[in-house]
């Protein structure tokens, strides 16, 4: 039984690994949109900050995760295995079409809807759920408004200087916001993983009576606790999978919602990581793929509302809108396949 966690922890580190290659482009897009960095120099520099930020911010979203969505009394191994496998295919599914889903929402609607499945709808912990359905509304147009008020704000700052002036400071600073970028990606996104394995842990303490010597330090007995190998073993996978990277997502968020140039890429940016931060300060799991996308129309909206191809930004709208029930939904049938050739 501790192989078969120990498995399930594995792919929990692989679903990781899938949300930096699928959302590398949250963090790389505008960068790379606006010529700034390569796309391989903007991977490596996006991988890293999305490491650093297991030594900056703390572990608020993955308490969250891990004891504030689902009641854990009602999660098993198979419950947690379901909804990464949900999730898992939900994400490769929209990398696939190259739309920007939320891959942090993918992990919850599977979560959820294995949850659900396993117990009923009483397995939800109601609370829990409605700061995170009030931001997936809120969190793009958090975004929108941040980058919108960035981009006037340079606007007013540099109205008299030249565009080539203008461009070769932003250059430099787009760094500085893209390193910002990828570091609120890592400290939101990674934790989420972490919450789900912390969440394993707990309740397989329960069930498992086979840990012996270093395995009886293995689980946990409450989900306040996140352990350092957790930890940095999350952060290692998302950043090993934005180092990757998805490309075909890369196209849409650079160049399709609209054109970019460097001082834009800074706006939009800046903007999208401190909404993201100030989420992770209060443990609230926000997409970053939201954020990020109403950021760039923000940006793109300052110079006229036709500058943004809403068409593009519609279906990728719908993405986001069917998120959650299609990973809850495909989470729930991986659960059911579960319990019939492994029952727990």
């Amino acid at each position: 039984m501790t192989t078969y966690i120990l498995v399930i922890v594995g792919i929990a580190f692989l679903f990781d690994f899938i949300n930096g290659f699928h959302d590398s482009a949250n963090s790389i897009a505008t960068v790379v949109g606006t010529r700034v960095l390569s796309p391989l120099a903007a991977v490596a520099w996006a991988a890293f900050f999305n490491f650093a930020a297991a030594f900056i911010v703390g572990t608020a979203v993955a308490r969250t995760v891990g004891n504030g969505l689902i009641d854990v009394s009602v999660v098993t191994p198979n419950v947690v295995l379901g909804g990464l496998l949900g999730a898992i295919v939900w994400n490769l599914i929209t990398w696939w079409f190259g739309l920007p889903s939320s891959s942090s929402h993918a992990l919850i609607g599977g979560y959820a809807g294995a949850a659900v499945a396993k117990a009923g709808f009483s397995a939800i912990i109601v609370s829990g759920w409605t700061k995170t359905v009030v931001f997936i509304v809120v969190s793009p147009l958090i975004g929108m408004g941040a980058g919108w008020a960035f981009m006037v704000l340079f606007y007013q700052l540099f109205q008299h200087s030249s565009p080539y002036r203008v461009d070769a400071i932003f250059k430099r600073l787009q760094l500085v916001s893209a390193a910002l970028f990828s570091l609120s990606h890592g400290a939101n996104d990674a934790q989420k993983t972490m919450g789900i394995i912390v969440g394993l842990l707990v309740s397989s303490k329960a069930v498992l009576a086979d840990g012996t010597g270093w395995m009886r330090h293995f689980y946990l007995e409450n989900a306040e606790v996140v352990p350092y190998w957790v930890e940095i073993g999350a952060y290692t996978a998302i950043s090993f999978g934005t180092l990757f990277g998805g490309w075909r997502i890369v196209h849409t968020m650079g160049s399709r919602i609209t054109k970019l140039r460097p001082v834009g890429g800074c706006a939009a940016e800046t903007g999208g990581s401190l909404a993201i931060l100030i989420a992770t300060t209060f443990g609230i799991p926000v997409s970053t793929t939201h954020t990020i996308t109403g950021a760039i129309m923000g940006v793109g909206a300052t110079t006229r509302l036709s500058a943004v191809r809403w068409g593009v930004a519609g279906r990728i709208v719908w993405a986001w809108v069917l998120t959650i029930p299609a990973a809850a939904l495909m989470s729930a049938l991986a659960l059911r396949l579960l319990e019939a050739f492994h029952p727990l």
